[in-house]
């Protein structure tokens, strides 16, 4: 267990102090930078809206002296990547936020930025444009205390993603690539509603289902044709009745479409699933129940064709997880503000972190809540005590030189 001091805790109480001042000044910056981030729209597929936000962020890592890369994509956003070299004796660290949100063209203009009762609101103000900003103010935070220009990291690598909310089928192996070169990996989702930051997530497969029958006229010979909608209709309630067979395994049909019109027999149908497990074997158990029940479909003449679109495994608390958590637990209650880690059934980029082997801690992000809904919040007191604790945990576990050796034997 790491110890609650200031000297084990890898962060002194002067820089601490120092970090919470400079945030306090640094509050009506950060409010002034979220505002137009949340009023872009920027939706998974909006690649313009995605591509505003990642110039935006781009420039602002550029003025923080990282390096920048960008990765571009044709069809969804670019993924930007800024990286600060100083091949020290410290521990390379990775964060990572994403830029893109779960919301369709026009919601910023529908419901733009807005404080009220302390609270922050508009489309993706805490899943995650806080987040993003929080990595970025931490990174000026530590950079404004290094007047000497003495950096504690080996490297540190910011990742700003753009397909996150689709389950960054763009950003995983460049995520995966760099990850394998970290000794530790924070992702900067949101803090839970009480303010537990997490250390585990349930896995995700997004699997797409398309029943395939025979179209007919409905009035005239109805018997020729082979109704997909209604093979769609009996797999929706034999997938759903798949929600209890394993402890941690929820499934959901979340989409389901087909038809033309209403005259004609419709010859095919769509389902979109969604299945969580907080471990990998039940994951695949449930992975594999779902392909059985498209080989025997309800409707004679039918088919169904199984694709997997998406795929996280979960993020299981590592034992070497667990040194991060201590770190932030011990260094919020120097702050002033009690801390615990949870397991969410959400899934994020530190599944794929963590899958690896990575100490990965998540949640890291200003506190908010109703997430993907019309009334998500952000805590605007929230902002300074998590930045700084961002910040501060950065500083402590780019020190801490048993993080950095055990990568090292790795490699």
């Amino acid at each position: 267990m790491v110890q609650t001091d200031a000297e084990a805790a890898g962060v002194t109480d002067e820089e601490l102090n120092a970090l919470r001042d400079y945030m306090d000044g640094r509050l009506p910056a950060f409010l002034a930078d979220l505002e137009p981030l949340v009023n872009i729209d920027c939706g998974s597929y909006s690649k313009a809206g995605v591509d505003e936000v990642g110039r935006w962020v781009a420039e602002r890592l550029r003025t923080l002296g990282l390096d920048v890369r960008t990765h571009h994509n044709v069809e969804l956003g670019d993924t930007v990547v800024g990286t600060l070299e100083h091949r020290g004796g410290g521990s390379s660290l990775l964060l990572i936020g994403h830029m893109d949100t779960v919301f369709e063209p026009g919601t910023a203009a529908e419901r733009p930025f807005r404080i009220e009762e302390g609270r922050a609101h508009g489309p993706g103000v805490t899943d995650m444009k806080s987040g993003l900003l929080a990595g970025l103010y931490a990174i000026e935070a530590l950079r404004a205390g290094q007047a000497d220009g003495h950096s504690p990291f080996a490297r540190l690598t910011f990742v700003a993603n753009p397909d996150e909310e689709v389950g960054s089928p763009v950003s995983t192996p460049i995520i995966r690539e760099l990850a394998a070169n970290a000794d530790a990996c924070f992702v900067l989702e949101c803090a839970r509603a009480n303010g537990d930051i997490v250390s585990s997530r349930k896995g995700i497969s997004d699997v797409r289902l398309t029943v395939h029958g025979r179209a007919a006229h409905a009035g005239v010979e109805p018997e020729k044709g082979r109704n997909a909608i209604v093979g769609a209709a009996r797999l929706v309630t034999a997938i759903h009745e798949l929600n209890g067979r394993w402890p941690s395994v929820t499934a959901n049909v979340g989409v389901i479409r087909g038809g033309t019109r209403p005259n004609v027999v419709p010859s095919e149908a769509t389902l979109e699933v969604d299945i969580r497990a907080a471990a990998r074997p039940d994951q695949e158990a449930a992975e594999a129940a779902l392909r059985d029940l498209a080989t025997s479909s309800a409707v004679p003449d039918t088919t169904v064709d199984v694709q997997l679109i998406a795929r996280h495994w979960p993020m299981e608390k590592l034992e070497r997880s667990g040194r991060l958590v201590d770190y932030a637990k011990a260094i919020a209650g120097r702050l002033g503000f009690p801390l615990e880690d949870a397991a969410t059934g959400g899934a994020s980029d530190a599944n794929t972190t963590a899958g690896m082997g990575i100490p990965t801690l998540d949640g890291l992000g200003p506190i908010g809540g109703l997430d993907h809904s019309p009334e998500e919040y952000l805590e605007v007191d929230s902002i300074v005590p998590r930045t700084t604790l961002l910040a501060g945990l950065l500083l402590a576990v780019a020190r801490d030189k048993t993080i950095a050796a055990r990568r090292s034997r790795e490699r």
